[in-house]
């Protein structure tokens, strides 16, 4: 079959489109359970920029296939499985969705709707499974305020999209006009930017209280000003470095107002918490079938231009998924439109 192959880990600018042996068995992380999806839509992400550094915690020796996050239709699935052939789904497994067939996680899939397409399927699981998972970590309740780095990408859309009509204190900091239009599409109230003190003005747009919650998958230098922005008992919620540094605090800070600083990394949780698995599927396929959340696909690429998507998010280009059409769909969005 067909895959977007990364021979070796310099960068994301040696992907190519190559032949790859079909995928056989299941995947490392399926407990032996072999779920095999015809693949019509593939997205990255940051991590797979990081990986095809060789720079990415659950890392996979190169050559490999890229491709993090998929949607499509089961061909194959294990007896007793929540998945029957026939099946619309999408999930994340962890390398190897950009190709003709994938082999999925179980516990990482979802089943899809038809009125959400498969560019669309390929650009929820992560960004809502994370958003999600952040907000369930915050103890977010409703009509707090929510400060939201990096808000034009797929993690920031997707809690823009989650917190829409559930606050009207949802505050968005990107680097843009482009961005900043997007976040008020996903749902923001009020847009700062990063080249003005977003710090002080977040703590202005909140009578000079601060903000409840802050989520950021950003990191960087701007992670003091995070802790400024936050109102007392503040929880800012660390989900990425996008940026590249990673901050250090001084924990003076957290003891003079009751602050709190917390991870969001999905896996260990659910390592530690088994039955809570099933809980976020059922969470997400209802926010699927209800018709209520549209992933944001910022860039659609044709399978014959697969190579460049991960140069996109490199280059800080993306706004929303960045997206690879495997095989095209009828309805499918123009790249930069969001559906």
């Amino acid at each position: 079959m067909r895959a977007l192959r990364v021979p070796v880990t310099s960068g994301p600018e040696v992907a190519e489109l190559a032949e790859v042996p079909e995928p056989v068995g299941a995947h490392p992380w399926a407990s032996g359970e072999r779920l095999l999806v015809e693949v019509h839509s593939a997205a990255v992400a940051f991590p797979d920029v990081l990986q095809s550094r060789g720079a990415y915690q659950h890392a996979a020796p190169a050559p490999y296939v890229a491709g993090g996050e998929f949607a499509g239709i089961v061909l194959d699935a294990p007896a007793g499985s929540r998945f029957t052939v026939g099946d619309r789904v999408a999930g994340l497994t962890v390398f190897g969705a950009a190709a003709e067939q994938v082999t999925a996680i179980p516990g990482y899939t979802v089943r899809i709707p038809p009125t959400m397409s498969f560019n669309g399927g390929a650009a929820f699981f992560l960004n809502y499974a994370t958003a999600w998972f952040a907000l369930y970590r915050a103890g977010f309740t409703e009509g707090e305020s929510v400060l939201v780095h990096g808000a034009a990408g797929g993690v920031g859309s997707a809690v823009l999209d989650l917190l829409r009509d559930r606050t009207d204190r949802l505050l968005a900091v990107v680097s843009s006009d482009s961005k900043a239009e997007t976040a008020v599409r996903c749902g923001a109230t009020e847009v700062l930017r990063t080249d003005e003190d977003w710090s002080h003005l977040a703590r202005a747009a909140t009578g000079a209280r601060g903000v409840d919650i802050v989520i950021d998958p950003v990191g960087g230098d701007r992670f003091t000003d995070s802790l400024r922005s936050l109102d007392v008992g503040g929880r800012l919620m660390v989900v990425g470095f996008a940026e590249g540094s990673i901050p250090e605090v001084r924990v003076n800070r957290l003891l003079l107002r009751d602050l709190s600083v917390m991870g969001v990394a999905v896996n260990p949780w659910l390592e530690r918490h088994p039955g809570f698995g099933e809980r976020m599927l059922n969470e997400l396929e209802a926010m699927a079938a209800s018709g209520t959340v549209s992933p944001l696909v910022g860039h659609v690429l044709p399978w014959d231009r697969a190579p460049e998507a991960m140069g996109i998010i490199d280059r800080r280009e993306a706004h929303g998924k960045v997206v690879i059409e495997v095989r095209p769909e009828h309805t499918a969005s123009p790249e930069g439109e969001h559906p």
